[in-house]
Formats: C-alpha cells, structure tokens, sequence
C-alpha cells in the first residue's frame, strides 16, 4: 500500500511538493487543519515565510499537533522555511517570537542565510542514498550552523549542511519540488513507509 503523505498547505509551493509526491507514488493530501493529520505517514512542510506559516498555523495550534503526530510515529520533510519550523534553534529567531514551531530537529539554522532573492542560485549535490548528483534550487535558503550528534548530514554546499536527517525526520535548506528530479522526494516517501 503507499504511504500516505500530507502537504502543509498553508502557503509556499504546494502544488510542486504534491505533483513530486505522487510522481513517487504516494497517496498524496493537503493539510490545513490539525483533522487532518489523522492516518498519514508523514508530512511535507513546504517552503514559503517561515513567520508566515507560523503566524496562519497558530489560531489552530497545528505546529504543536504536527509535533505531536510526528511524536507518534509520522515522518516530517521540511524544506527551506519548514527546516526552519522544524529546527530545534533558530540563530534569527526575532521575527518568529511569540509564535510555536514544529521543532524537534537537532540543528540550529539561521533565516535567509544565503541571501536575499537576487541571491538565488542552483547547485548539483551529491546526497547521500543516491548514485547520481541532484539538482537543487536555493531561494532565500536557510543556513544550517551546527548540528546535534543524532542528525545525518545528507549533503553538504560550500561546506554546510543542506540536506539532514534525524530519524524520522529530514530537510533540506533548498526546494527539491522545483526540479522534475523526485529522488529527494523519494527517499522521504520510503522513509515515511519505513
């Protein structure tokens, strides 16, 4: 059976994660209400604003249940602002005051580390797990600054970490979902059926 995977769905390229995700063969749904959490395997928190989706997601308290379900057995993959609503740290950490993040992810990451949108650009990355390098695409992508002893790093760009792992967990400072190369995307749907 696939696994079933949610898309948050609150802003950021959503249409992109789905299409990756069912190009991969999950069963693919979006999320915009904790409800809808129940019987997934895992979860895609998407780029976007980090402050933004934290600010939308906080009238219903989503981020402390996608803690909770992932607590309870359901795989995170968040990828550039969902790193870092997913990181246990945040070096910048001023705009996102007063507002609950997913956490759990044994990283510290700072927002926007590698500029601003004129400072855009695309990397082949060799990750981990996959015989050929990836394409990825880096737009207002976080920095990751350090990393906690349980958390793998996937790939690496100019000597930093873009892509971890940390259980069931996993993220990546740049947007798989803009390329038509679903590897990525494929290793977290394996890790969610796992």
């Amino acid at each position: 059976m696939s696994p079933r995977i949610g898309v948050l769905a609150l802003q950021g390229a959503v249409a992109e994660h789905v299409r990756a995700l069912q190009a991969v063969g999950a069963e693919v749904s979006t999320v915009r209400r904790p409800a809808e959490l129940a019987g997934l395997d895992g979860l895609v928190v998407p780029g976007g604003e980090s402050t933004t989706m934290a600010r939308l997601a906080a009238p219903t308290g989503l981020l402390p249940q996608i803690r909770s379900a992932h607590d309870d057995g359901m795989a995170l993959f968040g990828t550039c602002a969902g790193m870092i609503l997913m990181a246990d740290d945040v070096s910048d950490a001023a705009a996102l005051e007063g507002f609950e993040r997913i956490g759990g992810l044994d990283i510290v990451a700072r927002r926007n580390g590698y500029g601003s949108q004129l400072d855009s650009f695309t990397a082949d990355l060799d990750v981990v797990g996959l015989d050929s390098p990836l394409p990825a695409v880096f737009i207002r992508a976080p920095v990751v600054e350090s990393t906690g002893g349980e958390v793998e790093v996937l790939a690496s760009a100019a000597e930093r970490p873009v892509a971890v792992r940390q259980g069931r967990m996993m993220a990546s400072s740049f947007h798989p979902e803009l390329t038509e190369d679903h590897r990525l995307h494929a290793l977290f749907v394996q890790l969610a059926g796992a």
